[in-house]
């Protein structure tokens, strides 16, 4: 396609809209679940909820297009592991400090090159080794601690959410694979697999106890639930619309919601080392969006 006819295309400008407001929901969405865990309402139990309504309203919206659906491994694949990517981006943002979680997030684009190559047979190009090494060096950078010897992370928040980036990345590429399915149906199964992954971990893992909160409360979590719904389907028609280099480039401005979110409203700083670390791992975003482009 010609660079005229991406950039003239009909609805950009309503695309680059809705991927900031994807981005700006994703950069705050962790503050009303730290909010609803301060009620006692745990991290894995008010994702499973709210991610239940949206799976409701999406059953009723979607009723028609969802009509003789044949589930195979593949949509099985695509539930669990963006299950688990959901649920431990809320839990990794309730349990670690919310910058370094997303910037461990962000190491996709690394897992995508090595699950791509595993998964879909794409080879390692000088580009996309370039991408793997700017990944690497970005988390070591961030992570590295004289006193601690080798760069992991050293929290338990940090470690869901370097896992919650692996199966992001895990999820696109079976998205990328199952090509055969509509984006509803795809949308569907990761509601349901984050509602059947919370609520087994909250059976298995935290007593199955649902605190006496107020309406208000109720109100918050079925609000949030209509948020990660209509912000799914928005996210969804800015994708279709624009090139992958200008969707990630916008997506993500998503970091910088969350740097003056965790600022203003956790008290939450950063480093010139967590700054550095965060701009190599952007950087490799930005050339696994250059590579899919």
């Amino acid at each position: 396609m010609s660079k005229s006819n991406v950039d003239y295309r009909p609805g950009q400008g309503a695309a680059v809209a809705a991927l900031f407001a994807g981005a700006t929901v994703w950069g705050l969405i962790w503050y009303p679940y730290r909010l609803l865990e301060a009620v006692g309402i745990s991290g894995a139990l008010a994702t499973a909820l709210t991610y239940a309504v949206a799976l409701v309203l999406g059953l009723v919206l979607f009723a028609g297009k969802l009509r003789g659906v044949r589930v195979d491994g593949w949509l099985v694949a695509i539930a669990f592991s963006a299950a688990g990517c959901n649920l431990g981006y809320v839990l990794g943002m309730l349990h670690g400090e919310v910058m370094r979680v997303l910037l461990l997030f962000y190491l996709a684009p690394l897992w995508t090159v090595l699950l791509a190559r595993l998964l879909l047979g794409e080879r390692l190009t000088l580009a996309g080794a370039v991408l793997v090494g700017l990944s690497l060096a970005g988390a070591a950078v961030m992570l590295w601690r004289p006193e601690l010897g080798a760069p992991w992370p050293n929290a338990l928040g940090e470690w869901i959410g370097l896992i919650a980036g692996l199966l992001f990345a895990l999820s696109n590429v079976l998205i990328r694979r199952a090509h055969h399915y509509t984006i509803e149906l795809k949308s569907m199964a990761v509601f349901v697999g984050v509602v059947v992954v919370g609520m087994g971990y909250v059976a298995l893992a935290e007593p199955v106890v649902m605190p006496d909160v107020s309406v208000g409360i109720w109100a918050l979590m079925a609000a949030i639930g209509v948020v990660l719904l209509v912000i799914n389907l928005v996210v969804q028609y800015g994708l279709t619309r624009i090139t992958a280099g200008r969707a990630v480039v916008i997506l993500l401005s998503e970091l910088m919601v969350a740097a003056a979110a965790s600022w203003w409203l956790a008290g939450e700083t950063m480093g010139v080392r967590e700054w550095l670390g965060g701009a190599l791992i952007a950087a490799a975003s930005l050339i696994s969006a250059r590579l899919e482009s």
